[in-house]
């Protein structure tokens, strides 16, 4: 009797490479300052958790929601900047 793995092809893939590529590693480097911004609301919104929300929660809150949106424009103007290539 013959088995009947033996008779087929491998299914598995070849193992893939899985290190990031340098141009995902730039791309990381120019979303850096957002990324660090979401973490810091992140941070502000968890610290307000279990309590009630004080005038100095409040305000720490919406400057780090500031800071988000202030990282999001930037890294849209860089990137429309970039994708352009400059020509006006």
């Amino acid at each position: 009797m013959k088995t009947i793995a033996a008779l087929q092809t491998l299914v598995t893939a070849v193992p893939l490479d899985i290190e990031p590529t340098p141009a995902e590693l730039d791309a990381i480097d120019r979303e850096m300052p957002l990324i660090r911004a979401e973490v810091e609301l992140l941070d502000a919104q968890i610290m307000t958790i279990d309590r009630p929300a004080n005038e100095l929660d409040t305000r720490r809150v919406r400057r780090a929601r500031n800071r988000v949106l202030a990282a999001r424009r930037d890294l849209t103007n860089r990137t429309g900047t970039a994708m352009s290539g400059g020509a006006a």
